[in-house]
């Protein structure tokens, strides 16, 4: 298998790019990595790299802040462009891109396409739970405006993807809305409710998003508006509750006695919600596994997002959801 990285996206590139390209070249020697960017850049990073690290060289950077389309179309040379590029001519299987999201989101319609049956392809991101199983929220911000059918599609690719590269089977799917009764709601929510629960399998109805932290469903279904808002705050809440923890145990010295004792238990309930750990959002519904890690990955968030390519790959997601669907 072969995965695209594209080395100058994100907050952290190129050192994080190539930094967790190399512990996943060392997990995986079976898989071949390519990192598209500037080469000296690139090579910069490390003072060699493995066998299954290549490197293709891409002049142009988008910039995080650049106008989607416009780039995308001006910016044929961008790291992010090449890497699309390499998906859709069969020399990459997978990408990976911390950058610009409209423009992944773009290229991803533009240069690689729509699977036949979509019109909508969305964002997934796994949101965390507090059993650490989690839950695969879609859209997660790809489409604003959406109607009921687009809703359905996004419960159905979720499914797919949380049973092949997750290995949740069945997958509770629920409807993201302000009640739980099948009147609640907008118009989008009333309509979307009534298709699920026709053409979906194990649609468990509406859930509030307080619910979402109990692992009432394995996928969450709502427009990419609600979604990106939902996500964002998870991220914004996350963080300040780690930290507010942090600071508990550390004003005091029976505090750094406690947090010493409690070790190993505080690591994982911060890797629980940790974006870190939760890899990147796969853009559903595209003719190739494209993936988007968060624009301020570390070399470890790097490291897991390409472990989760790899895993779709591996499960040939895109055979099954074209089944799917």
């Amino acid at each position: 298998m072969k995965i695209a990285i594209d080395a100058m996206g994100g907050d952290l590139a190129p050192q994080a790019t190539v930094a967790g390209t190399l512990l996943a070249a060392a997990d995986f020697p079976d898989t071949e990595y390519i990192l598209v960017g500037r080469t000296e850049a690139i090579r910069a990073q490390a003072s060699q790299f493995p066998a299954n690290v290549t490197i293709v060289h891409a002049e142009d950077v988008i910039d995080p802040g650049a106008e989607p389309v416009k780039s995308v179309r001006r910016q044929k040379d961008s790291s992010l462009v090449v890497c699309t590029n390499l998906v859709r001519d069969g020399q990459a299987d997978a990408m990976v891109s911390a950058g610009n999201t409209g423009a992944f989101m773009v290229a991803g319609l533009l240069v690689v396409g729509r699977m036949p049956g979509i019109d909508r392809p969305a964002l997934a991101a796994m949101l965390p739970t507090f059993s650490g199983r989690g839950i695969l929220l879609v859209d997660a911000g790809a489409n604003t405006d959406c109607e009921a059918t687009h809703l359905l599609q996004f419960a159905k690719m979720g499914q797919a993807y949380m049973r092949l590269a997750r290995g949740v089977d069945p997958a509770r799917v629920a409807l993201l809305n302000i009640g739980t009764e099948p009147s609640k709601g907008n118009e989008l929510c009333k309509s979307a409710y009534g298709l699920l629960k026709e053409e979906v399998e194990h649609f468990v109805g509406n859930v509030e998003s307080r619910e979402l932290l109990g692992d009432v469903c394995d996928v969450v279904v709502c427009d990419g508006f609600v979604g990106n808002t939902l996500l964002k705050f998870y991220e914004g809440a996350g963080g300040g509750f780690i930290g507010a923890l942090r600071d508990l145990f550390t004003k005091s010295l029976l505090g750094k006695l406690a947090a010493l004792a409690l070790r190993s238990e505080l690591r994982g309930f911060r890797r629980r919600f940790d974006y870190v750990e939760a890899g990147g959002s796969p853009f559903l519904g595209v003719r190739g596994i494209l993936v988007k890690a968060h624009g301020a990955s570390n070399a470890r968030a790097f490291q897991v997002a390409l472990r989760q390519a790899r895993a779709m790959g591996e499960a040939d997601l895109m055979t099954a959801l074209a089944h799917e669907l």
